[in-house]
């Protein structure tokens, strides 16, 4: 396996007169979680989909487990950025269901165990249309981890919980980093940030610093 997940080499995005990341470097070590803290605004979203794939740099490049990110092709994994895609007029179960039918990965079963998990009935026939604000997250969390993928990159993953649901989140996380899954988070939260991540860093105007 390799030492680092992701490599981000000299990275640069610009949208028309603005510098979204400004040659950005950076290295995240397998089997860590690692932590970006900012302000909205800052670049930290559009790094996150950058290394997902989403979005095009305007230079540099971003290796993933040593190869070169397929821009708009599935990667190897687990994503919360911004508000998940769900079907409002399917249940939680029904829209993981459906999208375990992609790859064909898990079973039923296991879609179940993920949704208790993360604090969610799988047997809730409620619409998502219907769901609040922080079980839509609970879901969007289920939904990034339940194929086990090796690498999670969640955006500001404890918006909209309550005390509770931070607790319980943190602590999957934690299990899942146990297990050998490499997460690379940002979060708003000094708790979360204090709570979860082995590396700190800052990103400030598309500028990234290593803060510890």
């Amino acid at each position: 396996m390799s030492e680092y997940i992701v490599e981000v080499f000299d990275a640069v995005k610009q949208f028309k007169d603005t510098t979204a990341l400004n040659h950005v470097t950076v290295k995240f070590e397998t089997g860590r979680i690692h932590g970006i803290i900012g302000r909205n605004g800052s670049g930290k979203t559009v790094l996150f989909k950058c290394i997902c794939g989403f979005m095009i740099l305007s230079s540099g490049k971003i290796l993933i487990k040593g190869e070169a990110i397929k821009v708009g092709a599935p990667q190897e994994m687990g994503i919360v950025i911004e508000d998940p895609g769900f079907i409002n007029s399917m249940s939680g179960y029904k829209n993981l269901k459906l999208l375990a039918s992609i790859h064909r990965k898990i079973s039923d079963d296991e879609i179940h165990e993920t949704l208790k998990l993360v604090g969610l009935d799988p047997n809730l026939k409620k619409h998502v249309s219907k769901y609040s604000l922080g079980m839509r997250h609970r879901l969007g969390i289920a939904q990034a981890i339940m194929e086990r993928p090796p690498l999670l990159i969640l955006d500001e993953p404890m918006n909209g919980l309550d005390k509770q649901g931070v607790i319980e989140i943190r602590k999957v996380l934690k299990e899942l980093n146990q297990e050998g899954t490499t997460i690379i988070l940002s979060s708003h939260y000094a708790e979360d940030i204090e709570a979860l991540c082995d590396t700190v860093y800052e990103m400030d105007g598309g500028v990234l610093t290593r803060v510890e």
